[in-house]
């Protein structure tokens, strides 16, 4: 699938396929018709008809002498299906969604493990957060002194660190302070 939509957004990864798709979803056109409406040749314009017709785009259908084309609409209705939310996510399989992460604690760290400095950036100390958060195990609760003593192994500011967990809901306090607990959210 993720091929195909590749080749699909290769195919109209040039502005004269563009322009002869939005010309056919107007109305069929032959090559000389297009050639024309478009300053091209009617050879550059069968190559950018053929690119089109691999992915499925454009068809032709014999008018007399002529060869017309025209947009199958199928082919839009297909691949817009095909980028839900759920089918996207196919296509980033093989990315290492916690590289960032990764980086930036190890940018953060020392040799121990200890952070050198709490960031400041916002984007960064997220980052720094997700890979803390990870010392939680999801299904426990911990007292604030339990908090405390996991989150002295990366700073000694951990006050600091407490409110930022639960301030970027990576962790959750009770409302009267005595548990905290990491969020399914992470």
């Amino acid at each position: 699938m993720g091929e195909e939509l590749v080749a699909f957004f290769k195919a109209l990864a040039d502005a004269n396929r563009l322009k002869i798709v939005g010309l056919l979803a107007q109305q069929p056109y032959s090559v000389e018709q297009l050639a024309t409406l478009l300053h091209l040749r009617s050879s550059t314009v069968s190559h950018h008809l053929s690119k089109l017709a691999e992915v499925g785009l454009v068809n032709a259908r014999a008018e007399g002498y002529y060869s017309v084309y025209y947009l199958e609409e199928q082919a839009l209705l297909h691949i817009r299906k095909q980028l839900s939310q759920q089918d996207l996510a196919f296509v980033i399989r093989d990315v290492d969604l916690g590289a960032y992460d990764r980086k930036v604690a190890e940018d953060y760290s020392l040799p121990d493990g200890c952070l050198k400095a709490i960031p400041s950036q916002l984007k960064k100390l997220e980052a720094v957060l997700r890979y803390i958060v990870q010392a939680f195990d999801p299904e426990k609760k911990y007292s604030e002194k339990q908090v405390n003593g996991i989150l002295a192994r990366y700073h000694e500011d951990t006050a600091t660190l407490r409110r930022e967990l639960v301030g970027k809901g990576l962790m959750q306090r009770a409302s009267d302070g005595s548990a905290y607990w990491r969020t399914k959210a992470v």
